[in-house]
């Protein structure tokens, strides 16, 4: 399950294997953290933060990661400026203006998939101390939150293109 470990290398301690397109695992739904195994998200969110970084550094792109490396579990990892795990994490949308996006995949990293997503939502979550946190999100953040959390719902941006032409190769 493991990837490679490459600490010397490139910085990363264990990459782990990102599931592709195809694989059944990706359709099923994760499930909630329990309190109880709160101690292992730490791992989690480390080989989440490894998989991005090493992902990042071969295709240039990468800011979120969910359990696309097996792990069925409802958290999602970003890597901005400030890093976040997000435990347990539930959607609120606001007003139901959408947005029209090219969705990228680290699943299908050759893909593009015109979707359509809200361009504003909030995420209620739990973080690695088990507080209650908000956060209330707009465009591109907003769109890159809703992607993940489809994926602990074992939905692929595939699963919401807007029409049968709605899929596009990455220029290379």
């Amino acid at each position: 399950m493991y990837g490679n470990e490459n600490s010397a290398e490139g910085g990363f301690d264990v990459e782990r294997t990102i599931l592709l397109l195809g694989n059944p695992e990706l359709y099923e739904v994760s499930r909630e953290v329990k309190i109880e195994e709160l101690h292992q998200m730490e791992q989690v969110r480390e080989d989440l933060k490894d998989t991005l970084l090493a992902f990042r550094a071969r295709y240039g792109v990468g800011r979120a990661i969910a359990p696309q490396i097996g792990v069925k579990k409802r958290v999602i990892y970003r890597h901005l400026d400030t890093p976040v795990l997000f435990i347990n994490p539930r959607l609120a949308f606001p007003e139901q203006e959408m947005i029209d996006v090219l969705d990228d995949c680290m699943s299908f990293p050759d893909l593009l998939v015109r979707v359509k997503r809200y361009k504003r939502c909030i995420i209620y979550y739990k973080d690695l101390e088990w507080n209650d946190c908000s956060m209330e999100l707009e465009g591109d953040m907003s769109e890159l939150i809703q992607h993940e959390y489809d994926h602990l719902d074992g939905i692929l941006a595939t699963l919401r293109a807007v029409d049968e032409r709605a899929l596009v190769m990455k220029p290379h």
